[in-house]
């Protein structure tokens, strides 16, 4: 069963919350109790396997074929490798490259496997009707979601970014995507703009009426969709076997784990992997130049009242981590009223402090730390450099928290890098980190090219020809109008 951050619904089983998306009053679904995992069984399994019995822990409610066919999205030829999360060594550090699916981002490996869970949700709950999924981006996101749910029967998905807030390459993916169940609109804002304007649509109860006079329903392909966040907690369970596997830890032994971080989904998949028994150490928070998350780690205050910066790590640039509500419920001892208490206040002020015993209990698991720009670029060129390996801006700022916090603590504990998109997405960035002065001036399609070129990488099969295919037609909206554009487009 599945309860809400701020204890504010029933307890809900797992199609009733994957259906919804959040919480309809605020809040986010949670599990009510955390299955403990036997991961010493994982040692000869495949990744499907292993997506299979985690995942079946959770969704007890949904039929075992359903499950079974969802996890061969990992073994069917949609990644580019039988691998579909491989863990290479660079340097004293192991990078799991999460970016071989089909959009090279690492939103791939929960968003092909989501239209599974969530069509059969609505079918377990006997629910004849068509969904609406609003999904709000800072880049990955939309495009993972719309190439998951298009053409699904039964859906429809509107995706909104922070125009000018994604990079060309991101922008181009999701407007050349095609299927006749996908919608586009660029957003005169930031991503925090975005996503408050859809979370609020969620909770709207005319809305919410107007659509069930349609025969419709609203879901979400963000990570506040617990059948989002479920197969994320999959790939930390992964990255074990394969840390023992390639001798790199003794069985047993616990890792750390870092992960860049903008919307906290990724890296509080490896907070419930390491609640349910996988052996990790210390998890390790990597901000960008918007370093909300660090500075809370530091005063126990969340403070999203501060300027905001347009970084090289688009999917990044966030001052409201949505999934944060989530680990604090946790580390706060599941108090629900503490819960309500901070984010009416952060709604009001824009800010809250929580107490000290749980800002003990959030430094006790988590580590946190942000890289400005110069660092990003200077860790991309040595790292190749060094390694004659490419780190994409995001994995970049992982990096080099990571060094920062081995070389001030000590800790030389074995450590996995999440890896979370392919260096490609992000070519002109990557260039002018590896020579600023030679490789400036490019377009994105030119840059793809020479980034291929100059290190040998192949570009991955979803960002060759995006220039020349056809586009389709994007909304422009205030974040104000998203309601009224929903209600235009869907419900008249």
């Amino acid at each position: 069963m599945y309860i809400s951050t701020r204890g504010n619904i029933r307890p809900q089983t797992s199609a009733q919350a994957i259906a919804s998306g959040m919480v309809p009053q605020g809040g986010l679904f949670v599990a009510q109790d955390l299955p403990l995992i036997s991961w010493q069984k994982f040692i000869d399994w495949d990744y499907s396997q292993i997506a299979l019995s985690v995942m079946s822990s959770f969704l007890d409610d949904l039929p075992q074929d359903v499950l079974e066919n969802a996890v061969k999205v990992y073994s069917d030829g949609r990644f580019d490798s039988n691998d579909p999360a491989p863990l290479v060594q660079v340097g004293d550090c192991g990078i799991l490259e999460l970016w071989h699916g089909p959009t090279a981002a690492f939103k791939d490996m929960a968003l092909q496997v989501l239209p599974y869970l969530l069509t059969s949700s609505l079918k377990t709950l006997d629910m004849q009707k068509e969904v609406l999924i609003l999904t709000a981006t800072s880049g990955d996101t939309g495009k993972a979601a719309l190439e998951g749910f298009k053409d699904v029967p039964g859906t429809k998905i509107v995706v909104f970014y922070p125009e000018g807030g994604v990079s060309p390459v991101q922008e181009r993916q999701m407007i050349t995507t095609g299927g006749g169940n996908t919608y586009i609109s660029a957003v005169q804002g930031n991503f925090d703009q975005c996503q408050t304007a859809v979370k609020e649509i969620f909770s709207s109860e005319d809305i919410i009426k107007k659509l069930a006079d349609k025969d419709m329903v609203f879901s979400s392909a963000n990570s506040i969709n617990w059948g989002r966040l479920l197969p994320q907690i999959v790939y930390y369970f992964w990255t074990y076997i394969q840390t023992m596997r390639q001798e790199q830890t003794a069985f047993g032994e616990p890792i750390n784990i870092v992960v860049p971080t903008g919307n906290f989904g990724n890296i509080l998949a490896a907070y419930y992997a390491k609640m349910m028994g996988l052996p990790i150490g210390k998890l390790i928070c990597a901000s960008n130049k918007n370093n909300v998350l660090a500075d809370f780690f530091n005063t126990g205050i969340y403070d999203t009242k501060r300027p905001f910066f347009l970084t090289s790590s688009p999917s990044m640039d966030i001052l409201l981590s949505s999934n944060f509500e989530r680990f604090l419920f946790e580390a706060s001892g599941r108090d629900a009223d503490r819960i309500k208490l901070w984010y009416a206040d952060l709604t009001r002020n824009g800010k809250f402090k929580v107490d000290d015993q749980t800002l003990k209990s959030c430094k006790t698991s988590m580590y946190a730390g942000w890289a400005d720009e110069e660092e990003v670029m200077d860790t991309i060129a040595k790292t190749y450099i060094d390694y004659d390996y490419i780190l994409d801006p995001h994995t970049a700022v992982g990096m080099k928290v990571y060094q920062d916090y081995r070389q001030t603590s000590g800790d030389n504990r074995y450590t996995v890098l999440a890896s979370t998109a392919s260096p490609f997405k992000f070519a002109n960035s990557v260039l002018t980190a590896l020579d600023k002065r030679r490789y400036t001036g490019y377009d994105s399609w030119e840059a793809l090219n020479t980034l291929s070129s100059i290190t040998g990488w192949k570009i991955p099969l979803g960002l060759m020809n995006l220039k020349d295919k056809p586009g389709q037609e994007v909304s422009k909206i205030s974040p104000e109008g998203i309601a009224d554009y929903l209600t235009s487009q869907f419900i008249r």
